[in-house]
């Protein structure tokens, strides 16, 4: 009503400093959370999406482009249902992990909410008219129905006033959305679905049990239930995953555990990567071992680190990323919108001390929650998942069948006006907002933005061969610390066994202590402790940044320990056990297999950056394509040739361990920092102190388009160019450039025209490469085709003030992420290791900030100029594939 343009959502995006603008939906409520480091653009969103909740402007076109409908080019052309949550519908239902999840869930509340799909199955979406879309919306989207939050320090009394402007157009209404109960089964029941096989999958399938919890949802029993979940598979020493993880029946867990989000808990565990003859032994497996816990109980030591693990998590409240006031947001709603008092799962104080004293008087807490909930509760569902071959042509035929039936319900309509129909929609769809219409969008000025940039306090301290970077900030009195080891001496062929080293210093025990007890250790003296591996383009250097990170975090009275536990994860890791590290790389494998389809787009994007520069090889090889197939060949060496395997674990541990040319970054608070100075240093004249000779490192993949063909319903299309290879030379417009063909053309032309659920672009400041890609689309060759068309629009598109304007404001949000401490010292130490100083930083927002209408156009230029010599990658199903017979792949990949 007040912002009548057809995506204001994406012309928030286009010019906002947003931490986080989006819609999420959960199976019984939709929630619209803005947030944002700006309070002038804070109060810009929340008006935004009021009008657009309360006054939506949804047309019988909307609809049709954001739901489904009938799409026909020509009247003699072949009919297609289009919609971008069908598509990305038939995306979560290409992961045989989210069908698991969903079927888990619906199969204990068959007569609830919670027994559908509240995003929407691809086979009912077509059932969907536009008056029940309407009528839903008019009976739920209403003020009566709604649970405002707010979170800041801004005034109260202004928020009051902004809402006032909405909620008073509006009486009070009965709303009907109660939210029932389940009544609870007299018997257990089974559930059996398919999904597609794949050629390398063996014909395993997965598999959960799964309990409909029948304890009240009191604040005490909630944490004890978070707790639970935590003490069964949350750990490496959970004697629940350690059962299914020793068994050798399937690869990994999975189920979702604890689900606490709903009116009802249920309690969700299985495994995956299982032969279903199998399928009886992992369900006889899980229950023999919740009844053994139940009888025996929980071992004290793992109690206590649990109970000191969940703690560590209430205490700290790191969100990541993600913004700390929408978590709270979300804890208050897990009883609130329950009728029970918001605070209820907010203040964890009172049920944690609670709970505490229950469990030292010797009650079985945790014993007694088993026994009721899981062991003598009949309301218990066990869902498989069985692989099928033939599944995905199963799945294209039932959709050319709904879209038959579609067809003849709109026998009335012939072909020709279903055509036309088709180009209206089309027509509305590339028909421009007016500028009058968009300028009504309130947005920020350039004189807004803060023109420095943000920095991190920092101390530089140089030790015997290494280096201390110390940042004094405000944690709680929690120490963050992270020693960034020196990856250079590797060598090449060992590069793509790195990831399984890191996890093998942390879950494979040491000369002292075994895997279980090591773990404990872990979870109860600390908030963590686990390796990963940095890989970044240098500022300077043409060698790439490689470091192994040992990241840890503990309160302060617990640094000591911290630190001899970093010590004996490098100096004293055992190796030896083939069993577990075979346990390991199986769970890697699987992960990497099931990831391929939710997050296809990164696969796609990683691998044609690999073909260019060394840095992305070398990621290649760590967590893409490459790392599975050389999983693969790890599983055999491991059953055929054990001593090799572990010749080069020890191989590792030399080549990486050493505090020369180390770093150790430590953020804390000052008072903090130099209590511990001594163990710090002490902690690191105990590495050893060798210079390992750098190891050369040659990896190149061929520079040829590929097709990666898996089972899935959906595409990811991916192209990249080399703007170097042209003369093109970084300037801070071309990020702005890149952001607004991003808001813009790609989402116009792909997901709005195109149907896909997303389309992105970016440009490598360092490697000179531009990445296209597009997630859970319909498409390829359209897509392409959009891609190759973003230098051309950026050429001609009418740039005016207001919108270089806007995109010059997203940008500089994406330049000053949210950040919590840790995060912040963090970064501080990734731009230390890649040469980045303020300088640099501060050049590149001057650039952002000073960009005009000719920078934006000569970067169009360079990006039409190279997308004659892109190179393509797409990952989808071969019949999808085999259609696109324009694009000369030199060659397909099958992974499953």
């Amino acid at each position: 009503r007040k912002y009548p343009v057809k995506e204001p959502f994406v012309e928030l995006l286009k010019g906002s400093l947003q931490t986080f603008l989006n819609a999420m939906t959960f199976p019984d409520k939709t929630a619209y959370p803005v947030a944002t480091q700006n309070l002038k653009d804070f109060y810009n969103l929340i008006d935004v999406y009021l009008d657009a909740v309360f006054f939506p402007r949804m047309t019988q076109e909307i609809f049709e482009q954001e739901g489904w409908h009938l799409d026909l080019d020509a009247p003699e052309a072949a009919p297609t249902i289009k919609g971008v949550v069908y598509n990305e519908m038939k995306g979560v239902y290409s992961s045989p992990d989210s069908m698991l999840f969903e079927r888990s869930q619906q199969s204990l509340f068959p007569d609830t909410t919670y027994g559908l799909d509240s995003g929407g199955n691809p086979e009912k979406i077509p059932d969907l008219t536009y008056e029940q879309f309407m009528d839903f919306h008019r009976t739920y989207y209403h003020p009566s129905n709604a649970w405002i939050f707010f979170y800041g320090d801004d005034d109260p009394e202004a928020r009051l006033e902004l809402l006032r402007e909405y909620l008073d157009q509006f009486s009070c209404k009965d709303i009907p959305s109660h939210l029932t109960l389940q009544k609870p089964f007299s018997a257990p029941r089974e559930f059996r679905y398919a999904f597609e096989a794949s050629e390398t999958g063996n014909g395993r399938g997965m598999l959960t049990m799964n309990w409909l919890c029948t304890d009240q949802r009191d604040a005490t029993t909630m944490l004890a239930c978070k707790m639970l979940d935590h003490l069964l598979t949350g750990m490496n020493a959970s004697p629940l995953r350690k059962a299914l993880i020793e068994s050798g029946l399937g690869e990994d867990i999975t189920g979702c555990g604890m689900e606490q989000d709903m009116v009802q808990m249920y309690y969700s565990v299985g495994l995956k990567g299982v032969q279903p003859a199998d399928f009886p032994a992992v369900q006889t497996l899980i229950t023999d071992t919740l009844r053994s816990i139940a009888t025996h109980g929980f071992e004290p030591d793992l109690l206590d680190a649990a109970i000191n693990s969940a703690e560590f998590d209430l205490r700290e409240n790191n969100t990541g990323s993600y913004p700390r006031g929408l978590l709270v947001m979300l804890r208050a709603l897990g009883s609130w919108l329950y009728d029970a008092d918001p605070f209820d799962f907010v203040a964890f104080e009172a049920p944690l001390a609670q709970l505490k004293t229950r469990l030292a008087h010797g009650e079985p807490v945790f014993e007694q929650l088993i026994q009721k909930n899981l062991l003598d509760n009949p309301h218990q569902t066990t869902v498989f998942l069985e692989p099928q071959a033939g599944y995905a042509e199963e799945l294209e035929q039932a959709e050319q069948e709904r879209i038959a039936q579609v067809r003849h319900a709109l026998a009335h309509v012939s072909d020709t006006d279903l055509a036309q129909r088709t180009a209206l929609l089309r027509q509305m769809q590339e028909t421009p907002d007016r500028p009058e219409d968009l300028a009504t969008i309130p947005g920020l000025s350039r004189e807004d933005i803060d023109p420095v940039v943000r920095t991190v306090p920092t101390e530089i301290k140089n030790t015997e061969s290494a280096t201390v970077l110390q940042h004094d900030l405000p944690t709680n009195g929690i120490c963050y610390c992270d020693l960034a080891l020196d990856l250079t001496a590797v060598p090449d062929r060992l590069i793509p066994l790195l990831p399984l080293f890191c996890r093998a210093l942390t879950e494979m025990g040491t000369t002292e202590e075994d895997y279980v007890s090591f773990s404990k250790r872990i979870n109860s003296k600390t908030g963590g402790v686990h390796a990963r591996c940095l890989l970044a383009s240098h500022e300077i250097e043409p060698r790439p940044v490689t470091r192994l990170i040992l990241r840890a975090k503990a309160v302060s009275d617990r640094v000591s320990d911290m630190l001899d536990i970093m010590r004996d994860a490098l100096l004293l890791a055992r190796f030896d056990d083939a069993e577990r590290f075979r346990q390991m790389a199986l769970e890697e494998k699987a992960g990497l297999e099931h990831a391929l389809v939710p997050a296809g787009h990164q696969f796609v994007g990683l691998r044609l950056r690999s073909k260019f520069t060394l840095v992305d090889s070398l990621q290649e090889r760590l967590s893409g394509l490459e790392s599975l197939f050389f999983l693969r060949d790890l599983l055999t060496r491991i059953e055929q040739d054990w001593p090799s395997v572990l010749a080069d674990l020890e191989a590792l541990r030399t080549a990486c361990v050493s505090r020369h040319n180390a770093v150790l970054n430590l953020t804390m608070d000052e008072s903090g920092l130099h209590s511990h100075h001594d163990a710090f240093g002490q902690f690191l004249s105990l590495l050893p102190g060798h210079a390992p000779q750098p190891a050369l490192w040659t990896t190149q993949f061929p520079r040829e388009a590929e097709a990666v063909c898996i089972p899935a319903q959906v595409n990811y299309v991916g192209k990249i160019c080399d703007l170097h290879a042209l003369g093109y030379t970084f300037h801070g417009a071309s990020l702005v450039a890149s952001r607004y063909v991003r808001t813009s053309w790609l989402w116009e032309q792909v997901r709005v025209l195109g149907g896909a659920y997303g389309a992105f672009c970016s440009y490598g400041r360092l490697s000179g490469l531009m990445s296209f890609g597009s997630y859970r689309d319909p498409n390829i060759t359209s897509t392409l085709a959009a891609f190759d068309q973003c230098g051309a629009f950026l050429e001609s598109a009418p740039l005016d003030a207001r919108e270089i304007t806007k995109a010059i404001i997203g940008t500089s949000g994406d330049l000053d992420p949210y950040q919590l401490p840790d995060a912040k010292g963090f970064s501080s130490l990734a731009h230390y290791l890649g040469g980045i100083d303020i300088t640099t930083r501060q050049r590149i927002r001057d650039e952002v900030l000073n960009s005009e209408e000719q920078h934006l156009r000569a970067f169009g230029t360079v990006l039409r100029e190279a997308a004659h010599n892109g190179l393509v990658c797409v990952l989808g199903s071969e019949d999808a594939l085999t259609k696109t017979q324009d694009i000369p792949f030199a060659r397909t990949i099958r992974p499953l």
